[in-house]
């Protein structure tokens, strides 16, 4: 298990240095002139060509790609161009909220989403299931802007239970987080639902009910365990899709997060902000989908890894 660890996190390497390429280029294409915005509407164009100089923008694009390249590789992932700080103090400062926010979505979803799949496997095609389904089919349609703004129209406008802007208590992650992990929810729940209906058939399942056993240990103990691979993979894709898919949200709702980070990033065409942000999603799915293969091994022991 060790070794076939050691192996991923070495694959990570060549994948990180391919996605800043990538988003090195795709940033650089951007229109607008970052030197111009940096310098103000006011400035005039020997200002901009300045600040042009100052930022590195005036060298050719291969020669900003090696220095981006080398002081990558040395961790030093630039300064923004918007407030002048290090682009790793920028990132710092919004992961606590971004991932608060994720695990609190992650939690409620995942754990409403397997008890109406189970509830759907266990009583299927009666009114369970097809409740169930239909609450499901509603999350995924519904669309995650307007979701949020319906919630704050209801339960902070019309009621004031509930603040809409900031992250200061419990109360101000109920809603963004209701919004966040609705889709997830409900894709939990339809992919548990189709794992058990396929465990739920298998031969040891219909053995144990023979044997006597009762239906809820039957459940919990044969059917439970034998479903839950698949349902973690999903489970590892949704948490990395909450932490990088979060900026409709935080927009919805002013989260002081990385999503609202990065899209202020592309608005002020901050390019060395908008690709650490870029390459911290992607080392987050990367590292997501190692910790789904190393739990393939806790739940199911017959699995090993070389």
């Amino acid at each position: 298990m060790l070794t076939y660890i050691v192996k991923r996190l070495l694959g990570m390497i060549p994948t990180l240095l391919l996605v800043a390429a990538v988003v090195f280029l795709f940033v650089h294409m951007l229109p607008g002139d970052p030197a111009r915005l940096a310098a103000g509407p006011e400035a005039d164009e020997q200002t901009v060509e300045l600040v042009r100089r100052e930022l590195g923008l005036d060298l050719p694009l291969p020669q900003q790609f090696v220095r981006y390249f080398g002081n990558m590789l040395q961790g030093d992932l630039g300064v923004s161009l918007r407030s002048k700080r290090p682009v790793s103090t920028e990132i710092a400062d919004r992961f606590v909220p971004t991932l608060l926010l994720t695990l609190t979505s992650m939690v409620w979803s995942v754990l409403f989403g397997m008890i109406i799949g189970v509830a759907s496997a266990v009583w299927r095609n009666r009114w369970p299931d097809r409740l169930g389904m239909t609450l499901a089919v509603s999350g995924i349609s519904f669309p995650a802007f307007a979701l949020g703004m319906m919630l704050m129209q209801i339960f902070s406008v019309n009621l004031g239970w509930l603040p809409t802007v900031g992250a200061s208590s419990w109360k101000h992650y109920v809603l963004p987080s209701i919004t966040l992990g609705a889709a997830v929810a409900a894709v939990m729940a339809r992919f548990t639902r189709s794992s058990f209906v396929e465990v739920i058939q298998e031969d040891f399942v219909r053995t144990a009910r023979a044997k006597g056993l009762a239906e809820s240990l039957v459940i919990t103990k044969h059917t439970l365990r034998n479903a839950l691979i698949p349902v973690v993979t999903m489970m590892g894709l949704q948490f990395g899709f909450l932490l990088g898919g979060s900026i409709v949200v935080e927009t919805v709702f002013s989260w002081p997060g990385l999503g609202r980070l990065l899209v202020d990033a592309v608005t002020q065409r901050d390019y060395p902000v908008i690709q650490g942000l870029v390459l911290l999603f992607s080392l987050e799915f990367i590292v997501i989908n190692l910790v789904v293969d190393v739990l393939y091994g806790v739940i199911n022991p017959s699995i090993r890894y070389k």
